[in-house]
């Protein structure tokens, strides 16, 4: 008890962040769990970094359009 099990490396969330085709700022998550609509683009990293516990490599910026799926 009181013991924290880490989430494996393929388990673990991570999170897109780039632009959609309306020039919103969008985080999704890649597992589909999660994800925003951003006023900006430091807003938008700095949501998805605090959900992965701003973990190394967790966070990547697209140079793509992005589509956030409700």
């Amino acid at each position: 008890m009181g013991q924290h099990l880490q989430p494996t490396a393929k388990s673990a969330c991570a999170f897109v962040v780039g632009l959609d085709s309306e020039g919103h700022w969008v985080t999704i998550e890649t597992h589909g769990r999660g994800g925003g609509i951003f006023t900006n683009r430091d807003a938008a990293v700095r949501y998805a970094e605090f959900e992965t516990s701003h973990r190394p490599r967790a966070v990547r910026l697209s140079h793509r359009r992005v589509r956030l799926e409700l």
